[in-house]
């Protein structure tokens, strides 16, 4: 489908570039980046999903558990 669209020039100029290095038209350029976009905003949609969820419910975890999750978050790179 076509689609005419109207971008600042800065982001046109970056684009052009990022286009010419990976050597993909405009268009596909486009589409990987709206791709990604779509594929990023789903993935977020779902864990607020789960996070609602979850947040209406008490968690049942063993004290001895959590502790151990707690020690564990503590040595994780976030």
């Amino acid at each position: 489908m076509k689609v005419a669209i109207s971008l600042p020039d800065t982001v046109f100029s970056q684009a052009e570039a990022l286009a010419s290095q990976m050597a993909v038209t405009r268009s596909r350029l486009y589409t990987i980046a709206l791709t990604e976009f779509l594929e990023r905003r789903q993935s977020q949609s779902v864990t607020a999903r789960l996070d609602d969820v979850y947040s209406q419910e008490r968690a049942n975890v063993s004290p001895d558990l959590a502790a151990a999750q707690r020690s564990r978050l503590k040595q994780s790179a976030w």
